[in-house]
């Protein structure tokens, strides 16, 4: 009897629950997400740079811990295996200092995969570079070496067997290739990480190597951990605010505002070529001439940099619109007459502070 009461009871709350919200009656909120007031981007990010770091001594005897491992991870390193850093916080200047301190030895390559994108074929060819130089240094007579200027017109394959295969007795010269964010944006995909673990079996190279996402193991199955880039994991957390690999990144809740925009702009244009520069100022400076276009055509791009002669075909051209149109600085849309017209996406006033910073 009383489990019969008790039910009653719950029956008789829920259905007055009911009754009262159909007598109160709907009513929409007058409320809207535009009218949200959303700190802008630039602001947010100058008020977390403004935040005074803690714990200050034990961050720093932390990382004078980390520093008594150095002899170790080179020893990791001549033995042939790779170093994989994990933990929680920016791991860019840990390994840099590793690389400045106790990689004086051997050549230094650094890939930044917190970038949106990374041209593996051109990561390779430099790489395959720097081993050239570094072989002439060391002033050995490497069998079978191919000229500087023919790396350029070899393939993704070639460069690989270059970069794996021996150059001399007692061969003890390698590169060490320091990838910040292994598992960033611009490395995530498996075409790249089977080139990358291609790249770290071969016997001239070492791979030191951070991750920061918590599924950053998923990219790779038990080949690739334990016979291509035989890793040895090291918990190295530092607590250090990612504000590098960070500023590719929108903030959560707030406006990406056109100078952030212009900034992030200037820091990938930086990191590019001077052809490729010297290329999105001719395209600047004909939107800032013509602001009342839809854009400019491709092909008077292609005649003003055939001019001065900043490309020489326009594949070349087309490779540097390319890595533009990676990093969205500059899109394509149709003209009246039918033809494609680039332009990039910013007001005149951000693309004329962007071009100052270039300059």
């Amino acid at each position: 009897m009383e489990g019969d009461e008790i039910e009653g009871e719950e029956f008789g709350f829920s259905r007055n629950y009911f009754l009262a919200k159909e007598l109160k009656g709907s009513k929409k909120s007058t409320r809207k997400l535009s009218d949200i007031e959303i700190v802008d981007e630039q602001d947010l990010r100058a008020a977390a740079s403004s935040i005074e770091p803690k714990h200050e001594n034990e961050v720093v005897a932390l990382l004078n811990g980390y520093k008594k491992l150095y002899p170790k991870w080179v020893f990791d390193l001549r033995c042939g295996f790779g170093l994989l850093m994990y933990g929680f916080g920016s791991k860019k200047a840990l390994l840099e200092d590793f690389a400045s301190a106790a990689l004086t030895e051997c050549a230094v390559f650094v890939i930044n995969g917190y970038l949106q994108s990374i041209n593996m074929k051109k990561a390779l060819l430099m790489l395959a570079e720097v081993l050239w130089d570094q072989l002439k240094t060391t002033r050995r007579t490497p069998r079978n070496l191919p000229k500087f200027q023919q790396f350029s017109s070899q393939s993704v394959d070639e460069l690989l067997t270059f970069l794996d295969e021996s150059h001399g007795e007692g061969d003890d010269c390698f590169v060490c290739v320091i990838i910040h964010n292994i598992d960033g944006p611009g490395l995530r995909d498996s075409e790249t990480q089977q080139y990358l673990a291609r790249l770290a079996s071969c016997s001239n190279i070492r791979i030191i190597a951070s991750i920061d996402h918590i599924n950053a193991p998923l990219l790779w199955d038990k080949k690739m951990v334990h016979t291509q880039f035989k890793w040895c994991w090291y918990h190295v957390p530092t607590f250090a605010p990612y504000k590098v690999e960070g500023i590719f990144f929108p903030v959560i809740l707030a406006h990406g505002g056109m100078t952030q925009n212009a900034k992030t702009a200037a820091i990938v244009l930086q990191s590019l070529t001077p052809n490729a520069q010297s290329v999105f100022k001719v395209l600047a400076d004909y939107q800032l001439a013509h602001p009342d276009e839809e854009g400019m055509p491709v092909n008077n791009l292609y005649a003003i940099c055939r001019e001065r002669f900043l490309v020489s075909s326009q594949l070349t051209l087309n490779s540097h619109l390319t890595e533009f149109k990676d990093h969205e600085l500059v899109k394509t849309r149709r003209h009246s007459d039918g033809q494609d017209c680039l332009f990039i996406p910013l007001p005149t006033e951000a693309l004329e502070k962007l071009l100052s910073e270039l300059t």
